[in-house]
């Protein structure tokens, strides 16, 4: 027996984590299958933890204790003013444009109990993108954030032009055409409002929209469904989060990370959430000390910050950190400084239809291979040409399956049980994103534009990302979005965006190759302005580099890799380079700056 026992630990050391993993999940699917048919909506796990303890704090804001009661009674109020005032009903799509607070929950919750669909703004688009966002989803209302209101007012005119009626969540509005909420909400009635409000939703109909960076140049719409929400929302349970867990969470509502696994995991295993608004280094571990916290939600940045700025600091609660994104240094040092937190590194994107968990703990792997799930959700690494820019096929046509050990391009099969339903109104990127004839005659794969690498032991780990993307500060950039705003500057002939490594940092920074028009000098101020009004911080590029001219391939598709390759070192470039300085704006690239960069004196 014990020969047997030893044969099969040498063949998977990992078979009990395996199948505890396995276990674990189709407990959580029955369960889940089981409220569906009670509700095909996050809102009925809500529901039934107000039923289940009404009194149990659920948002922790800023001071403010709000329990699962007074939260329900809240969004009942909204719901009231929305159906009676608002005048929406189930099917319609309201956008909600507003930055982390309890109203964001409260709406949220609100749209769910009169069946509508919630179109979640990036707090930080302005002007062409906010228009784009909430055109491309077709709403006709739109709920912001009393902060907002200024970024409101800049596309007013052609709101109303649309159509679109607009309120603000404050007690009034002096602004045409945005009309308050507040006090109405506060007159409005908290009893439950009727469930044929609801009698619309259905788990493959559209819960929500979240935007994307895509390659068009502006964001795209992923659409969601109740089902997909409420799959989400598992990822804590499979992960061991327990009843009695404190989660602190921090990441933007409006990305799938804080949404739909944050704040939609918390209500699924009826846990308390302590939100901020954003992130504060100084006040992690003190707010983690406060409010007993046991469970945090991370990207790889964050967690590199605490890092690099937080003293070693073991006096906590925290038991489990649940993210993507850390890398390998920062995952041993943050362990080493901060004490034994078990880190659960995910992996998965709003839209696709295949995702890892990292069950076991691996340091730098995003996953771990199961059997269950590739029974359940067939997925492949596949040969892929980074020059070319497609997948290698045979001599039959079909995808080639790298072996274990070297690195493809991932891809999951579109079938009803993992579905792939794309980006509202943009069937062109909607295509791009699947993959014909890969496997067998007729197949279709989503396309997950990552290239990742599977072990002989079944650790998944990331590689690189294809396309005109890139991410830093915790979000993906749209080259091609940079690079419109980047030529409407008057000097500027063409732009090349692209992202570049910064030691120490996650992600890569953004960087543009510009050729200027004849006759023209680089206008720094000129440009500066025009990235500091159109886009988010983030998304700025940090460094300039002016060429004579761009390289393209012989398709004139712009050659990003060498650039990327050679970074923003003024030792190997030539062309005159340019810094984007927080308070000056650009200016001159120096061997100075780049060393304080690279050695850590500057932070980025």
């Amino acid at each position: 027996m014990s020969s047997i026992y030893t044969a099969h630990r040498n063949v998977n050391p990992y078979i009990f984590h395996d199948l505890g993993y396995a276990f674990r999940a189709i407990r959580c699917v029955t369960r889940m299958k089981r409220k569906q048919k009670l509700s095909p909506s996050f809102l009925g796990c809500f529901l039934e933890k107000v039923e289940r303890h009404p009194q149990k704090p659920f948002i922790i804001f800023e001071g403010t204790s709000h329990t699962y009661s007074q939260a329900d009674r809240q969004s009942n109020r909204i719901a009231r003013v929305l159906s009676t005032h608002a005048q929406v009903k189930g099917g319609d799509t309201v956008a909600l444009f507003m930055g982390n607070e309890p109203l964001f929950v409260w709406v949220s919750l609100a749209l769910a109990k009169v069946g509508c669909i919630a179109s979640l703004l990036n707090s930080n688009i302005r002007s062409k993108s906010l228009l784009h966002c909430l055109s491309c989803c077709d709403a006709k209302v739109l709920i912001a954030a009393a902060e907002l209101r200024g970024a409101v007012e800049e596309v007013m005119p052609t709101l109303l032009q649309q159509g679109v009626r607009v309120f603000i969540l404050s007690d009034d509005s002096d602004s045409e055409g945005m009309e308050g909420l507040s006090a109405k909400i506060q007159q409005a009635s908290d009893q439950p409002l009727s469930p044929h409000l609801r009698a619309n939703i259905t788990l493959k109909g559209p819960a929500m929209y979240i935007y994307t960076s895509g390659t068009t140049g502006l964001p795209k719409a992923a659409l969601v469904t109740h089902e997909r929400v409420m799959q989400a929302s598992l990822m804590f349970s499979l992960s061991n989060v327990r009843e009695n867990d404190v989660l602190y969470l921090y990441l933007p509502l409006y990305h799938s990370s804080g949404f739909m696994m944050g704040l939609c995991g918390a209500m699924e295993t009826g846990i308390t959430v302590v939100l901020r608004r954003k992130f504060s280094t100084s006040q992690f571990w003190n707010d983690c000390r406060k409010h007993d916290v046991t469970v945090i939600q991370y990207i790889g940045e964050i967690m590199r910050y605490l890092c690099s700025t937080s003293p070693s600091d073991r006096d906590h609660k925290v038991r489990m950190a649940i993210g993507n994104g850390i890398r390998v240094d920062t995952w041993s040092d943050f362990l080493q400084r901060f004490g034994d937190i078990r880190i659960c590194e995910c992996y998965g994107a709003t839209e696709g239809n295949i995702g890892f968990i990292n069950y076991i703990g691996k340091v730098g792997a995003i996953g771990k291979e199961n059997f269950l799930q590739k029974m359940t959700t067939p997925y492949a690494l596949i040969k892929y040409d980074t020059e070319k820019e497609e997948a290698v096929r045979d001599s039959r046509g079909f995808c080639i399956e790298v072996p274990k050990g070297e690195t493809g391009l991932l891809v999951g099969k579109i079938t009803p049980r993992s579905e792939f339903r794309g980006y509202v109104k943009n069937k062109q990127q909607t295509e791009k994103k699947k993959l014909q004839d890969v496997l067998v005659k007729g197949d279709i794969y989503y396309n997950s534009g990552d290239l990742l690498q599977i072990d002989h032991q079944g650790f998944v780990y990331f590689q690189d990302r294809i396309g005109d993307t890139y991410r830093w500060k915790g979000e993906n950039v749209a080259t091609t979005e940079v690079t419109d705003h980047l030529v409407m500057v008057h000097c500027i002939e063409e732009a090349n965006v692209y992202g570049v490594a910064v030691p120490g940092h996650e992600g890569r920074v953004g960087m543009a190759a510009l050729t200027l028009k004849e006759g023209q000098d680089f206008d720094s101020s000129a440009t500066y302005q025009q990235v500091k009004s159109c886009l988010p911080t983030y998304a700025r590029p940090q460094f300039i580099r002016i060429q004579d001219a761009l390289m393209v391939t012989g398709t004139h598709k712009q050659m990003k890799r060498g650039l990327m390759e050679e970074g923003f070192n003024p030792a190997v470039i030539t062309d005159p380079m340019y810094y984007l300085e927080s308070s000056e704006g650009y200016v001159p690239m120096t061997q100075d700056i780049f060393n304080s960069i690279t050695e850590g004196r500057i932070r980025l």
